[in-house]
């Protein structure tokens, strides 16, 4: 039998913005309380990004690490472990998920995120995902690239200020001592390389709603996001 509440729920939830603005978060909840997979595309450059660490492929060299997306195996699944993570994040079976948040991945993702051929890679990789069934996806070219027939997208944004001060908030929950200023400095290069690479920059789609979460509680940004859907349910 079909579950008509399902039914009337979009496929796909694309939720894009730049690193630190709330989307992973807004996407987790919103997954949980929709009973949808939760499926953060930027774990999968994470996770390709410390492949290539720590097998010493040249990051500044496009070419190899496009041959690594193509050679390793990136998955994503909903965690049973209780330790904070929402997804358990897989590299060729593997479990990197905390691996990937160490601040040499997050120095070097960008750079690695935007080879076209890695987007290429990824974004096969990210459609087999979202093919498994009603998804909220998170990213910075869901809505835009991976998918664009999203009935809805949300482009969640905030300023470098506050992202940072996010991040380096969550560092130090993990045991990481970055200082606040080189946090702000990487994200404001990361901003720049985000938005301005030649493939699938970072941008709202056309028909994305702007939610800005700069005064925003978690839960205010999430009520938003409901609100929406029960529009487009109606």
């Amino acid at each position: 039998m079909v579950d008509e509440s399902k039914r009337l729920k979009p496929k796909v939830i694309a939720i894009d913005g730049p690193a630190g603005s709330g989307k992973t978060t807004l996407a987790s909840l919103l997954a949980k309380t929709l009973d949808y997979l939760y499926l953060d595309t930027g774990e999968m450059y994470r996770a390709l990004t410390w492949a290539a660490l720590r097998d010493q492929v040249d990051i500044n060299d496009g070419g190899a690490v496009t041959r690594l997306a193509q050679r390793v195996e990136i998955d994503v699944h909903p965690s049973k472990i209780g330790d904070g993570r929402v997804n358990d994040v897989l590299l060729n079976g593997q479990d990197v998920t905390w691996e990937i948040r160490r601040p040499e991945v997050e120095s070097n993702v960008s750079i690695v995120a935007a080879y076209p051929g890695v987007r290429h890679e990824m974004t096969v990789k990210q459609r087999q995902i979202g093919l498994r069934g009603h998804v909220v996806m998170a990213g910075r070219d869901i809505g835009t690239v991976v998918f664009p027939d999203a009935e809805l997208k949300i482009y969640l944004d905030a300023s470098a200020e506050e992202r940072a001060r996010r991040r380096f908030s969550e560092n130090q929950a993990r045991g990481f001592t970055l200082p606040y200023d080189e946090i702000l400095a990487s994200m404001r290069r990361r901003d720049e390389i985000d938005s301005t690479r030649e493939v699938a920059p970072l941008r709202p789609a056309d028909d994305a709603v702007l939610v800005d979460s700069d005064e925003l509680s978690v839960d205010e940004v999430l009520k938003k996001v409901l609100f929406l859907l029960g529009k487009i349910n109606r």
